[in-house]
């Protein structure tokens, strides 16, 4: 198991950690504000930051344990965390988000008054907690981790929140009108939700096993016999993602080659160049596919429409 010191000198690790620290410290600051000013933008933007402190922690666990080696019981390690972790925290920022919407709402019935002063002082540190944080989470090379992405959509959500909660303020400060208050935090979460539902989407595709959105298989087919001469035929196709690894299996009818293994080398290096596939079971067969799959793949393959196994 990695220790500690190495765990934090992880790129992924650090730059999750760091985020925590900061995001911790002015989520309580948020806490306080909003309940001094009674300001329900500043409550939404430190319920938005309870949720990437939540986000952050759990990002932070998957990094851990899916840097542990595979085993006898788990053949692949526990690459498939960082997945569960973006799925867990996109569903938590869609039940935070509704429900500041419906407080949202009730405020519009009940109206209250909001001490402008106080919440935008509160309001401007968080916006600068939350740009650094969100900078410190973009500026990584990493981006391709949905564990990440998770985590960073939560920052975002807390910098717009932020933004929200400063022009609030300056115009209650300004006019006195109170209900641009809850019209902010409406405005902010409705732009948090249409993110988070995205992501939720994708974390739950990638927990089915289902095939990389950028990858098209029938494509991947063709292309395979365009460019390895020994290559007759592709099908059996089976393509998935854990965590940052694409994992694919497949069968390929070809002509008997000179050298079996340098042609299987030479699929693999295909499928990692062009596709990222850094792992690919591959079967070969000198005869025909038999079956229903073999006959709905070629099928798919002859008139264009789109199959995936």
């Amino acid at each position: 198991m990695t220790n500690s010191s190495s765990f934090l000198q992880d790129s992924n690790s650090k730059r999750l950690f760091i985020a925590f620290v900061v995001t911790v410290l002015f989520m309580l600051a948020e806490v306080v504000g909003g309940l001094i000013s009674s300001s329900l933008a500043l409550l939404a933007d430190a319920g938005h930051m309870v949720t990437d402190a939540m986000a952050l922690f759990i990002a932070l666990v998957a990094v851990h344990f899916s840097r542990r080696k595979p085993n006898t019981r788990h053949t692949f390690g526990y690459l498939r965390l960082t997945t569960i972790a973006a799925f867990v925290n996109a569903t938590a920022l869609l039940l935070i988000v509704l429900l500041i919407i419906w407080e949202a709402v009730h405020l519009f019935i009940e109206p209250h008054h909001v001490l402008g002063l106080p919440m935008l002082v509160i309001a401007v540190a968080g916006f600068c907690a939350n740009l650094f944080s969100f900078w410190i989470l973009h500026r990584g090379t990493e981006e391709k981790n949905i564990n990440v992405r998770a985590a960073t959509l939560h920052v975002l959500g807390d910098l717009l929140g932020s933004v929200g909660a400063i022009i609030a303020a300056v115009v209650i400060l300004t006019t006195g009108w109170s209900p641009i208050d809850p019209i902010l935090s409406i405005l902010v979460s409705v732009l948090v939700l249409r993110s988070a539902w995205r992501l939720l989407k994708e974390s739950f595709h990638e927990l089915l096993e289902g095939t990389p959105k950028d990858v098209d298989i029938d494509q991947l087919r063709k292309e395979l016999c365009l460019n390895i001469d020994e290559i007759d035929d592709v099908h059996h196709v089976h393509l998935w993602q854990a965590g940052e690894q694409r994992l694919m299996t497949l069968h390929v009818r070809v002509t008997p080659p000179q050298d079996h293994d340098n042609l299987l080398q030479r699929i693999q290096q295909y499928l990692l160049k062009h596709h990222n596939i850094g792992h690919a079971t591959i079967q070969t067969e000198y005869q025909p596919c038999k079956g229903e799959d073999c006959d709905i793949s070629q099928l798919a393959h002859i008139s264009g429409t789109q199959h995936r196994h």
